[in-house]
């Protein structure tokens, strides 16, 4: 009887870790991008830097294109793939 020789395999590859820190710092970036508006009185409150598009519209986006990116990269095969399987 044959061992499968694939068994200690790791499912990774520097491919996929280095996409998956990108993913990680896409979603930084939106969260960095959704920080601020905060004001130094708490008597004032400053309409326009709290709802500022920036912080409701584009940070989201890009949050959730970094979260999507990270699945692509744990979804990504990479390596030998044997084409008999």
């Amino acid at each position: 009887m044959a061992k499968n020789s694939n068994w200690n395999d790791m499912p990774f590859t520097a491919t996929n870790y280095k996409l998956l820190l990108i993913g990680v710092a896409i979603v930084a970036v939106g969260f960095i991008l959704m920080s601020g508006g905060g004001s130094g009185d708490p008597n004032v409150f400053d309409e326009g830097s709290v709802f500022h598009p920036r912080r409701i519209t584009v940070a989201p986006i890009v949050t959730l294109a970094g979260y999507l990116f990270i699945v692509y990269a744990i979804m990504k095969r990479t390596g030998e793939e044997d084409a008999g399987k």
